[in-house]
């Protein structure tokens, strides 16, 4: 029996956040693949609503990896392209947090990914063989970029959607900002991003979702900085009781299995933000919490299969359980 679920809109099931006083100027629309919802509590209007929701639209013409005019469906097809500023930059970071993660977030999984059936609904199992045809294709220090001029070996295909939202969270509130706005709460498809803190001056409370069920199991206290999850429980199918999801791990081309069930990272820089939160994830606990101690840019709540919750010592005091029956571990500085 094969059955299939993806996430979306997940501000309803991840971000269960205390609403301030303030009635906030308010849009909902679909872009990226998701639901999005901007809430300006301070200095929005709708025009300013309406050029967020145009930058996004801006971003995703340029960054799909489908779409008609997109720079990356240029790049895949042609094997070169020149790149926009916007394209170039996010492309940049990512490939410096491929370099960063040693491999354990790499962009050039798409061929895998789609063979998989995660970019077509189409999901199958492939064989070993057929992975192994496509495993020497993934390997991101293949990719060229000289100043905006990109270029990928014969048959390499990249997808930039791991890093795409957080990118975009992290505009949006810079293109906010500029516009005077100074409290709002951004929701890219369950990629959190807060401009300031609440209008009472109070920190945002987004809540963590519980990856083994409904709910949150958790809240975590933040202004002024991204959230951003990573879960098997967000897109996955299954077949014969076994359940495969969309996080791969680059070295075995398969579904990571590293004995965690999602990732939370919160950070000022959304683009490392959502690359993380899927290279922790691949990582497992042991080797999360090592890559906190080298670089101390971000904190982390990692939830293992097991239920167990690992939180970074910066949450402390930020973070909160709401789920009763678990235990959280701070890990080691």
């Amino acid at each position: 029996m094969r059955r299939w679920a993806a996430a979306f809109g997940i501000l309803l099931l991840l971000a269960g956040c205390t609403a301030p006083q303030t009635q906030a100027a308010e849009r909902t629309f679909f872009a990226m693949d998701t639901v999005m919802t901007l809430r300006l509590y301070e200095g929005g209007n709708e025009a300013l609503l309406a050029d967020a929701e145009a930058r996004v639209r801006e971003l995703e013409g340029l960054l799909s990896v489908t779409g008609r005019g997109s720079e990356i469906r240029a790049l895949n097809r042609d094997g070169a392209a020149e790149l926009s500023p916007d394209t170039e930059e996010l492309l940049r970071g990512a490939l410096a947090l491929c370099d960063r993660t040693e491999g354990a977030l790499d962009v050039s999984t798409y061929p895998v990914l789609r063979t998989w059936g995660f970019t077509t609904g189409e999901y199958a199992v492939p064989d070993g063989e057929t992975i192994a045809k496509l495993l020497p294709l993934v390997d991101y220090t293949k990719v060229a970029l000289d100043g905006n001029a990109a270029s990928l070996p014969d048959g390499m295909e990249i997808d930039l959607g791991s890093v795409a939202k957080g990118y975009t969270g992290a505009a949006l509130a810079a293109l906010l900002r500029e516009g005077g706005v100074t409290s709002a709460l951004l929701d890219l498809g369950g990629n959190i991003q807060a401009v300031g803190a609440k209008p009472d001056g109070s920190p945002w409370r987004v809540g963590i979702r519980n990856p083994a069920g409904e709910g949150n199991l958790g809240v975590v206290e933040v202004d002024n900085q991204a959230v951003i999850t990573s879960g098997g429980y967000e897109r996955y199918f299954e077949e014969d009781g076994v359940r495969y999801w969309h996080i791969l791990d680059p070295k075995t081309g398969a579904p990571a299995r590293s004995g965690l069930a999602s990732v939370t990272v919160v950070g000022d820089d959304g683009l490392m933000c959502d690359g993380l939160s899927t290279a922790l994830f691949v990582m497992g606990r042991e080797k999360a919490v090592e890559h906190w101690r080298r670089y101390r840019d971000f904190e982390a709540v990692l939830v293992a299969e097991d239920g167990s919750v690992t939180i970074t010592p910066g949450l402390e005091g930020r973070f909160t359980l709401t789920e009763q029956g678990r235990t959280v571990t701070v890990a080691e500085p």
